[in-house]
């Protein structure tokens, strides 16, 4: 009794510190991964912006050929109203295009999961779509609709539909087997299978989906203005970009470049942001790992 006695609380002291140390090196770890994971970035960036104005300085690269990051934000700010005209057109196009393709390529993945027959027919057409470039299709396009903003939105469209088909088609079939076999025994219908378990078990997939979508319908208007080639007050970025180059106008294309940029990242956050706010809770993908 006396040597139990003594062991145990030299056992509970010596396991106290030993633990605490743990925690501390593991909540350090933590914040020191929270801290680098903006300030590397940043750090990054930031040095190749000053590589880039140090090589045009050291070099004297006339801006007509590579303009310096300030001459092209200064542009960016002196051509404002023209190029933000533009972009509000080009965003247009896009916030248009993956409507559509998230309406419609949601309501295509239910009807191949519903039926086979369905999904035979109209794959195949779907896979055309993907892997046939835009730019090869857009002047079919244009040819026959007549109709430009509808042309530019067919193109934009046909760019960010199939991300959304094929990941919600996939995250439908991936539902549990065994809660698919409890809805079977249960004599659930059809629509309840898929409200109450297909649809939830897909939600992750779409959203994966949706973050590849948000960018190609950006790109997807972008390379339709370009083929388009339209010109006039209801333009986008792309023409802005064709119309500085023919006139070796560089700072602005550079400016309209990088409102494309950071529109896409824009994009990009803001659908991550969403798949958050809907997985944070419940998904494996977005739970917090203690």
């Amino acid at each position: 009794m006396s040597v139990t006695h003594n062991t145990t609380p030299r056992d509970q002291q010596g396991s106290g510190p030993i633990f605490d140390e743990e925690e501390e090196r593991y909540a350090r770890a933590q914040r020191i991964e929270a801290i680098a994971r903006w300030v590397v970035p940043i750090v990054v960036l930031a040095l190749s912006i000053w590589l880039w104005d140090r090589v045009v300085v050291w070099n004297e690269i006339p801006h007509y050929v590579l303009p310096g990051p300030g001459l092209v934000l200064s542009t960016l700010y002196e051509d404002r109203v023209t190029l933000f005209a533009s972009l509000l057109v080009t965003l247009q196009i896009t916030f248009m295009a993956l409507a559509v393709a998230i309406i419609g390529g949601v309501g295509l993945a239910v009807l191949f999961t519903q039926s086979k027959f369905a999904e035979m027919s109209f794959s195949p057409f779907a896979v055309i779509l993907q892997v046939t470039p835009i730019v090869s299709i857009a002047p079919l396009i244009f040819i026959y609709v007549e109709n430009r903003l509808v042309g530019l939105l067919l193109c934009a469209w046909i760019v960010a539909f199939f991300p959304i088909l094929a990941n919600t088609t996939l995250g439908l079939k991936s539902a549990d087997h065994n809660l698919r076999d409890l809805m079977n025994i249960y004599k659930a219908s059809r629509w309840q299978r898929l409200r109450f378990l297909q649809l939830p078990s897909a939600l992750p997939y779409f959203l994966g989906g949706l973050r590849i979508a948000g960018g190609l319908a950006l790109i997807g208007a972008v390379v339709a203005e370009y083929v388009a080639g339209t010109g006039g007050i209801g333009s986008g970025l792309a023409f802005r970009i064709l119309e500085a180059g023919y006139r070796l106008n560089i700072p602005r294309m550079f400016a309209a470049l990088l409102l494309i940029a950071l529109t896409g990242i824009v994009i990009f956050a803001t659908t991550s942001l969403i798949s958050h706010f809907a997985l944070r809770k419940w998904h494996e993908s977005a739970i917090k790992r203690e």
